[in-house]
């Protein structure tokens, strides 16, 4: 028999690209139905290692990707928002929920693809309601998988003839560490566990592959989609790098177990499939569910185990920023709003720390050019947009409840503060993207801006410290003196423009540093405006107009 290998291979690759697509905008359509929530569920709901897995189980089944979760864990541990040891649990749900894929391909309606795939065009096209469209992107997605898999499914049908491939399966079968290899080699080139195993269910549907040689494939797929997570990771905060590694751990620790049980485990695969008369789609797909559970069971007791393992392989100071709320009790609330309102405050000058330690990292960036400093900085500014949303919930919560008149502008000016402070971390994140802009573009500022730079933003520092402890302090005389401080901050903006021009003017300036200096100069200037704003409200109260804000 003639084999045509270009339409094999054609099929095969073109059918893969349709699948991935699926999957991705299967996801993509899941996580805009579900919106800020899926970040929610992991910030809010893993506050201990159970419930870690099964946040990481339920997020993963939402956006269809275990390397998805994990990336994002990997990004709210490095934020400060999660420990290393929820992390770990999170993974390991992941794990559990990545499955849901490989069942869904074990239901076997391809014949049905083109139908859905219409059905997600009609919503997507014809209807301008977001939620409909982001639905019409999921069954689009979704049928776009399985017409994708049926594609794949033909380019793999020749396959059985080919006796280079016979003996491949052969020495898989003889050989589970092959297998293993392949399995972990094929899901790093796709980076989607999903993808390799939807292949291996239709390789195994064709009779391409015995159940002996098909297991050590998938256990190597959960080895390789643990690449996203580490790549995820470079360049990250040392304890992101430790929740990627964990990832790989807990796969070859899974993998390990599962080699040395593995003619018992292939029996009980075996038994599943003759006891449920399962389709060999849905026999491999109860397999991957009963590797990643079993494997999250036995390796939970040990996450204590792991995550002291993995502090020893990466060793070094953890740069762990604690951005989680420290002093928001909701049981005062009930009992002492006023003693409530006065943790809030002890909470809002956490923020107000973030927001200078913060500044001070995105100027070492301008100083450095070193990476480091911008990732601390924007960590920063992700605890100060996260503590913004967290007292300004617990204000709500507080307002409900009986305050004095004192207690009530006690309020008023913490809420105030609130606003101004995020503000400040706005433009604190605008100076770190200055700096990358510049970084990028190579573009070179003279001694002359650098110096002048300096200046401003010593002077800027130090308006905005003034102004944080006259608020917490309630002294009136400091707030006067921020006030000062802005209007020299103020004129100092003005002449550093004027002289830009006429470096501009004198070719001593390109357009490139012309804008990034402009830019960082007005970007101190409002951050100065807003200290004026937290300072007003000790001196007079009532004249807060917010004429600096922006």
């Amino acid at each position: 028999m003639d084999i045509n290998y270009q339409e094999m291979i054609f099929q095969f690759i073109g059918g893969l690209g349709i699948f991935l697509f699926g999957i991705k905008y299967m996801g993509d359509g899941l996580q805009s139905v579900a919106g800020d929530r899926l970040k929610d569920i992991l910030d809010r709901f893993t506050t201990n290692p159970f419930m870690g897995v099964l946040a990481g189980l339920l997020v993963t089944g939402l956006i269809q990707s275990s390397s998805g979760t994990t990336a994002l864990t990997v990004g709210l541990v490095s934020a400060g928002f999660m420990t290393l040891r929820q992390a770990i649990g999170v993974i390991m749900g992941a794990n559990i929920g990545t499955t849901v894929t490989a069942f869904i391909i074990g239901i076997d309606i391809g014949a049905y693809s083109l139908p859905i795939i219409a059905l997600g065009s009609i919503l997507i096209f014809f209807f301008k309601n977001i939620k409909i469209t982001s639905i019409g992107q999921v069954v689009f997605g979704f049928g776009t998988l399985f017409f994708g898999l049926e594609l794949m499914s033909g380019g793999m049908k020749l396959l059985r003839s080919l006796e280079v491939f016979q003996d491949l399966t052969v020495s898989m079968a003889n050989n589970p560490i092959l297998g293993v290899v392949i399995g972990t080699i094929f899901t790093i080139i796709v980076q989607s566990s999903s993808a390799t195993i939807g292949i291996l269910q239709e390789l195994f549907s064709q009779n391409a592959l015995t159940l002996d040689a098909a297991l050590p494939v998938l256990f190597g797929d959960n080895i390789g989609t643990t690449i996203t997570a580490v790549l995820a990771s470079i360049g990250t905060s040392i304890a992101a790098r430790r929740a990627a590694f964990v990832h790989v751990l807990f796969n070859l620790f899974g993998t390990v177990i599962f080699l040395i049980i593995l003619i018992p485990f292939t029996s009980f695969i075996t038994f599943l499939q003759n006891a449920l008369n399962l389709n060999p789609e849905m026999t491999i797909a109860f397999a991957h569910g009963t590797f990643n559970v079993t494997n999250t069971i036995i390796q939970f007791p040990f996450i204590f185990a792991l995550a002291w393992l993995v502090t020893k392989l990466i060793p070094g100071e953890d740069e762990f920023i604690d951005t989680k709320p420290q002093h928001l009790n909701p049981i005062l609330i009930e009992h002492s709003p006023g003693i409530a309102l006065g943790q809030a405050k002890e909470e809002l000058k956490r923020m107000s720390d973030f927001s200078v330690t913060g500044l001070n990292e995105a100027f070492q960036f301008l100083k450095t050019s070193d990476k480091k400093h911008a990732e601390h900085a924007l960590q920063y500014e992700k605890g100060i947009n996260n503590l913004d949303k967290k007292i300004t919930n617990y204000l709500l919560d507080i307002s409900a409840k009986s305050l004095s008149v004192k207690e009530r502008d006690e309020f008023s000016n913490i809420a105030d503060a609130i606003r101004d402070i995020e503000r400040i971390g706005d433009h604190m994140e605008n100076v770190v993207e200055l700096v990358d802009y510049k970084i990028n573009k190579k573009v070179c500022l003279s001694d002359d801006e650098i110096t002048e730079l300096n200046e401003m933003y010593d002077l800027t520092i130090s308006t905005l410290k003034t102004a944080y402890t006259a608020f917490f302090d309630n002294n009136a005389a400091l707030a006067k003196n921020v006030i000062s401080y802005e209007e020299k901050i103020d004129k100092m903006e003005r002449v550093l423009r004027k002289k830009h021009i006429m470096r501009l003017n004198e070719g001593k300036c390109s357009g490139d540093a012309g804008i990034v200096f402009v830019d960082i100069i007005s970007n101190l200037e409002r951050i100065a405006d807003h200290s004026v704003n937290i300072a007003e409200s000790i001196i007079n109260p009532e004249s807060k107009n917010y004429l600096h804000s922006d």
